[in-house]
């Protein structure tokens, strides 16, 4: 029997590229591949690349430029590129770097076995279809020994997008959306609590627009939980990113209803500006939002907010930053995630005109700083509860786990190793800049 080929995989961006990558790795280990973590030691060597931040390429590109010596000194090494980026540039990728044997897009993921066969005959391998077929089909499942894995995970339920937010790129990398079927999510589901996961978060471009098929219809992202509830040793659930326009009167009953479904929801609005919003093809007001915002803390009063933020789009007035600002101060979101605007090539607001960097990094500080505020502010207001905390890992120090609250903190406190991958009761005792300190009770 060959020794096993040698895999380093390197993911950038989304929580679902994580995923995917545990996917690729599932599918080349049919092709006699076994993952390091060490680039020297691969080979083949495999870019899952994110499109959704400023000069992605370019930053793709340094990378391959950083693999050179790797290539120099190993000639068979393999190099990949899959991702937003891959399918985004396609041929491009080899013109620019010809050391690349092989580029993927994120729908062609169970073709890779057959790419890596035709690389090892000396060819180039380029594919970023569109394919009929569902790769999740195709894709093995993730491999090793039952109760092997970390106490939580992610599982894609759907992909693609179809809102075509002026700024986005994901239409065009990720295509339509598509939703798997639900017996398929919950078998998945099942194997994972059956590997020691005990937290599962659900990931889709837009996953509240989940529409998978069901045993009696097609289910909503509301039914897919509830039935996901009922599978012994599943603790959590949590679902993202997630449109505002597709938080379905289902979806919020949920959040009240169903246990497991934890108190946090990341629910990105992007400016609470008008303007903006129809700028950006958002297709809901900012008092829309507001008001959605109510009836889902009617709904569970403890939940924690997240969002997303785009400062200095195309026509931003300091009005209209004032907004946004405005918008903040009403939600007080415990966090989320601020960008200055960047043009994406091919996205509608590509081609229209900058505020400029300077007026833009002048509002994206002022923005940070109030949800900073915000966010410890939500940190210290825990201090002195008491909560369940899913130990994932041990800590820094000797004797020390962390866990996760179920608002997302991380959470430090002394204890046994043992506790890891258990739900254990604690309380807060303190809020550091990023982290809650605990003791067990």
């Amino acid at each position: 029997m060959s020794a096993p080929k040698k895999l380093f995989v390197k993911t950038y961006g989304c929580q679902m590229n994580v995923y995917d990558s545990e996917r690729m790795v599932g599918a080349l280990g049919t092709a006699g591949y076994e993952q390091v973590q060490d680039p020297a030691e691969a080979d083949m060597i495999l870019l899952n690349t994110c499109h959704i931040r400023e000069k992605a390429a370019e930053k793709v590109y340094s990378e391959l430029g950083r693999m050179r010596p790797l290539k120099d000194a190993k000639p068979d090494l393999k190099i990949g590129v899959a991702g937003c980026v891959a399918q985004a540039e396609g041929a491009e990728i080899m013109r620019r770097q010809p050391m690349v044997d092989l580029v993927v897009g994120p729908q062609a993921y169970h073709r890779l076995p057959a790419m890596e066969a035709k690389v090892q005959a000396g060819e180039t391998a380029l594919d970023t279809d569109f394919p009929e077929e569902d790769k999740f089909d195709h894709l093995p499942a993730p491999r090793g020994p039952k109760a092997s894995r970390a106490p939580t995970a992610f599982l894609t339920v759907q992909e693609g997008c179809d809102k075509f937010c002026a700024f986005c790129v994901v239409p065009y990398t990720r295509g339509a959306e598509v939703s798997r079927p639900g017996a398929r999510l919950l078998a998945e589901a099942r194997d994972l609590v059956e590997r020691g996961v005990a937290d599962i978060t659900l990931l889709g471009q837009n996953v509240n627009g989940y529409h998978g098929a069901g045993i009696d219809g097609d289910w909503t992202l509301a039914r897919l939980i509830r039935e996901l509830a009922k599978i012994d040793g599943l603790e959590r659930i949590r679902y993202t990113t997630s449109h505002p326009n597709d938080m379905t009167d289902d979806l919020i009953d949920a959040h009240g209803e169903v246990e497991k479904l934890m108190p946090y929801l990341h629910l990105p609005v992007q400016s609470g500006s008008d303007a903006v919003l129809a700028g950006m093809n958002r297709r809901h007001t900012a008092e829309e939002y507001l008001r959605l915002i109510e009836r889902i803390r009617a709904a569970r009063p403890d939940i924690a907010m997240s969002g997303d933020f785009i400062v200095g789009f195309p026509g931003e007035t300091e009005a209209d930053f004032a907004d946004t600002i405005a918008l903040c101060e009403e939600v007080r979101y415990a966090s989320a995630f601020s960008f200055k605007y960047s043009a994406r090539p091919g996205t509608p607001a590509a081609g229209r005109t900058f505020v400029g960097d300077d007026v833009a990094s002048e509002r994206l500080g002022r923005l940070q700083a109030l949800i900073t505020d915000h966010q410890r502010s939500f940190q210290r207001a825990q201090v002195g509860k008491r909560m369940s905390l899913l130990v994932e890992k041990a800590g820094r120090e000797p004797g020390q786990m962390i866990g996760k609250t179920p608002w997302l903190h991380a959470a430090h406190f002394d204890g046994p190793q043992t506790t890891q991958g258990n739900v254990v009761e604690v309380e807060i005792i303190g809020s550091n800049t990023n982290s809650l300190s605990a003791r067990a009770i």
